[in-house]
């Protein structure tokens, strides 16, 4: 791949970033604010991750279980702390630049050739949770109409149903809502979808906590569910790591939502306050989630806590939980696609800045509201279409999500933002900071690469049986 020169219309897409100037964005018209980012954090924290929470509990006991999910939290909120500085550059209070993405910063702060390994792991991000988002939600609906069945036809009816309908249903949903025109567009929906995950996460949590009551004792050992030799609990493990570190990052939006806020006071300012309140509210419920799920069920603990049915009753509230999985679902997608299609565009339209059919937008006289674009239309449609596609090949729920948790975490959670914050705090390579950062780095990287083992493996497994 070509270096980047000075020529705009030949900058290679994977590394292609594009500042908030460029974005012709007026600062001053901004109106996000503390909840707004909020709100927008929740709906990309707390979402399918979250259902499989109680499997990776059962996995890990009632000791490493609880302690793992604080450490994850823990690595998330370093990661907040060394990315919210780098909103700005190279001074991250005035300046001048101001980096509207990851790939902005990543680009400003670490260099060309950095920003172009980002830019590949970057577009596998998006891609792999739209896969992930497109698999939990046929799950969910495929799960209310079981629920309806086992309701009326009693619990030991088969209720089988296959999910690649409701596969398609998402993704025409999807394409729909992709035409949204950019991310800023969309903090009423990333408010609908944080209401929605908390009242799904509430109701699990609920539901666990009546079955507990019912079992009249709490489930579940030290030591996790027992496996037949240690090689299925090492490569279970693995798979647990992979789906709880799909559960907690946000960085890779972290400065998309910055970019929404307004200028007084500061972004990382507001960041910082939401950031904070966002990773102690979602660890809270992750507690909830997983501990009282594994409680209910010990080591019977299904891999979706809302879909395996073991919960019946109530099912008009089994059926509501669902629902909201799948309107929160629809709100996260659209969080965490938006910043790939917008950059995708804006460097096609730089390509082939002649071509006024792709940039220029179409107002129906009906809907004034209303905005088309050709090149939107296309390119959203065919980028749904490619995940749901994927979707159908490997609908395999804890499995997908152990690989997705694994294949971006620790360069997109740690290594850049700890990279990014040794550069624009000017710490020397030698110093006790730089060593403890660097330290943790490895660490991190060490137990990561463990749980995308594990992960693929089990995922192989699924395919072949």
């Amino acid at each position: 791949m070509s270096e980047i020169n000075g020529d705009d219309t030949q900058t290679p897409l994977l590394y292609t970033s594009f500042s908030s100037d460029e974005r012709t964005i007026n600062h001053s018209l901004k109106k996000g604010n503390v909840w707004t980012a909020l709100a927008h954090i929740i709906t990309a924290v707390i979402g399918s991750g979250v259902l499989s929470l109680a499997w990776s509990m059962s996995q890990l006991g009632w000791i490493a279980g609880p302690l793992t999910m604080l450490a994850f939290s823990s690595v998330a909120l370093t990661s907040v702390f060394c990315i919210w500085n780098c909103y700005k550059s190279p001074d991250p209070d005035y300046g001048p630049v101001r980096n509207g993405s990851y790939l902005d910063a990543v680009r400003a702060i670490l260099g060309k050739r950095n920003a172009w390994v980002c830019g590949i792991i970057v577009q596998l991000n998006f891609i792999k949770i739209g896969i992930v988002y497109t698999i939990t939600s046929s799950i969910s609906m495929r799960a209310i109409q079981r629920s309806n069945c086992y309701h009326s036809e009693g619990h030991k009816a088969s209720c089988n149903y296959g999910i690649t309908y409701y596969m398609l249903a998402f993704g025409i949903i999807q394409a729909i809502v992709s035409q949204i025109p950019d991310f800023q567009n969309t903090e009423w929906l990333s408010v609908i979808a944080a209401i929605m995950s908390f009242s799904y996460s509430i109701i699990g949590s609920a539901l666990g906590l009546g079955k507990v009551i019912e079992n009249g004792e709490i489930k579940g050992s030290i030591g996790g569910i027992p496996t037949s030799t240690t090689a299925e609990k090492v490569w279970a493990i693995s798979q647990a790591l992979g789906d709880i570190a799909f559960a907690f990052p946000f960085s890779l939006i972290f400065l998309e939502i910055q970019d929404t806020l307004r200028p007084d006071p500061l972004e990382r300012v507001i960041m910082k306050k939401a950031s904070i309140m966002a990773v102690c509210v979602t660890t809270f419920f992750y507690l909830c989630c997983g501990g009282l799920g594994y409680a209910a069920f010990g080591n019977s603990t299904l891999g979706n806590l809302l879909t395996g049915f073991g919960f019946y009753e109530p099912y008009w509230l089994v059926d509501f939980a669902n629902a909201c999985v799948v309107l929160h679902l629809v709100g996260g997608y659209q969080v965490y696609t938006q910043p790939l299609f917008e950059n995708t565009e804006r460097w096609i339209i730089k390509k082939f800045p002649d071509r006024k059919i792709l940039h220029e937008d179409y107002t129906p006289k009906q809907i004034p509201r209303l905005r088309l674009n050709l090149l939107r239309l296309c390119f959203r449609t065919a980028y749904v279409a490619l995940t749901t596609g994927f979707s159908t090949l490997f609908p395999y729920f804890n499995q997908v999500v152990g690989v997705a948790g694994a294949i971006t975490f620790w360069p997109i959670v740690v290594y850049f933002p700890v990279e990014m914050y040794l550069v624009q705090k000017n710490i020397g390579p030698l110093t006790k900071k730089s060593i403890i950062l660097r330290v943790y780095s490895f660490i991190t990287l060490i137990v990561i690469l463990y749980a995308f083992v594990g992960s693929v493996k089990g995922l192989i497994t699924a395919r072949l049986s």
